[in-house]
């Protein structure tokens, strides 16, 4: 199962560096979504790292950003729900009801669903599905490989995500709240905890 991680939505100081070492230990795919900030500041993210973890990052902003550091591709979702004109390459999308998925999974690389489970990253941010509910969009194929779960995903339901037949979770807030830009003098709480995430997610 595919173990995706998203950016928080603001930029801080040590994020280079530590998404340095989560690509270093094996970190498949990065969203970078950064909502009402200017793209020099993504820039300066990018320019920061080796051109080879460029190649898996995709872009949910500013979709120049894809051509001009050569990344992996870009994420349609409310803000920016249209592709480039002449676009060619991978494409994700957000979506949050089944009918949804449905309908743009097959023009999708793969596409999020959410909120799966109560969001750890945003406060009233609930989900919309029951373990039931779940089972029985597994059931119908509505979940399949081609669809990431994403809200509230951490290490205490990771496997229930892979039982479900998710092909991959996206982690947030699991994984930032590890992290205070005020008061951690370190990330190795930071790194250890994505091990675990990725030895469940195998």
């Amino acid at each position: 199962m595919k173990l995706i991680l998203m950016t928080t939505p603001y930029f801080f100081v040590e994020e280079h560096q530590i998404l340095h070492a989560l690509f270093d230990e094996g970190l498949e795919i990065l969203h970078l979504r950064k909502p009402e900030t200017e793209p020099v500041y993504s820039e300066r993210l990018l320019t920061l790292l080796p051109e080879t973890y460029r190649k898996r990052i995709v872009v949910h902003d500013h979709f120049y950003l894809k051509n001009e550091y050569n990344l992996k591709g870009i994420h349609l979702n409310h803000r920016n729900p249209e592709l480039p004109p002449k676009y060619k390459g991978h494409i994700s999308c957000s979506c949050h009801t089944p009918d949804e998925v449905k309908a743009h999974k097959k023009a999708c690389n793969y596409v999020f669903l959410s909120p799966i489970y109560n969001s750890i990253s945003k406060t009233d941010y609930p989900t919309r599905f029951s373990q039931n509910a779940l089972r029985d969009l597994a059931a119908q194929k509505v979940i399949d490989k081609k669809v990431m779960a994403l809200g509230g995903i951490g290490l205490d339901n990771i496997e229930r995500i892979k039982d479900l037949g998710f092909g991959g979770a996206v982690i947030l807030g699991d994984i930032w709240n590890r992290f205070s830009i005020h008061s951690t003098d370190d990330f190795k709480d930071l790194i250890q905890h994505f091990r675990r995430l990725r030895r469940a997610a195998e």
